[in-house]
């Protein structure tokens, strides 16, 4: 059985540490809010839940799907509502690889991106790939994924504008995706969890 409400603690404690650095990463890429954007969503969806109870994957994918802007809130809202199904169809590892790659397949669907794109899914591509192996599998292809980034020319979003500028360094929202994926390994898989992918 998967404690959400230990995933949800941990993503959103990850997120808080990482605030800054995601933050200076979106201001080289894009406009700069992808930080705000995700510490906004997460503390707003523990504060749904604490208020609620319910799903905690439930409460981020309607934050983040109603309430949260920018380019990436909707479709981290999307991976989070596709999360919760797989879990409440099957509350274990079965259950979150099918959420997982339900949840990819509607980002890439809305988002047309592929792997090598410099997007989120460079890291989210891998991981569900990497979760027929465990949790803590998964968020270590999920760290790998997003850290490959650093070595790509974006092909979709706004840091397709900047060129070259954004080498060198992790595209943020793949961060992202590594920090939720670790949170389930942390949360699931404590002593294989690698440790969390925060940005240098």
């Amino acid at each position: 059985m998967i404690e959400q409400e230990t995933v949800l603690r941990r993503f959103a404690a990850a997120v808080e540490d990482a605030h800054a650095q995601l933050t200076e990463l979106d201001q080289r890429s894009g406009d700069g809010d992808f930080g705000d954007n995700l510490r906004t969503g997460v503390r707003t969806a523990v504060a749904r839940f604490d208020a609620d109870g319910g799903s905690a994957l439930g409460a981020l994918g309607e934050v983040f799907l109603d309430e949260v802007g920018g380019t990436s809130g909707p479709l981290f809202g999307l991976l989070f509502t596709e999360i919760a199904r797989g879990l409440a169809e099957s509350d274990d590892l079965a259950g979150f690889r099918a959420g997982a790659g339900a949840g990819l397949a509607a980002i890439q669907r809305v988002g047309e991106a592929e792997v090598g794109d410099r997007t989120l899914v460079d890291a989210l591509s891998p991981a569900v790939d990497a979760a027929e192996q465990g949790f803590a599998a998964a968020a270590r292809a999920a760290a790998d994924g997003a850290e490959g980034t650093a070595r790509l020319r974006a092909r979709m979003g706004r840091a397709s504008y900047v060129g070259e500028r954004a080498l060198g360094e992790p595209d943020p929202g793949a961060l992202g995706i590594a920090l939720l994926f670790w949170a389930f390994a942390a949360a699931t898989e404590p002593a294989d969890a690698p440790a969390a992918p925060l940005p240098r």
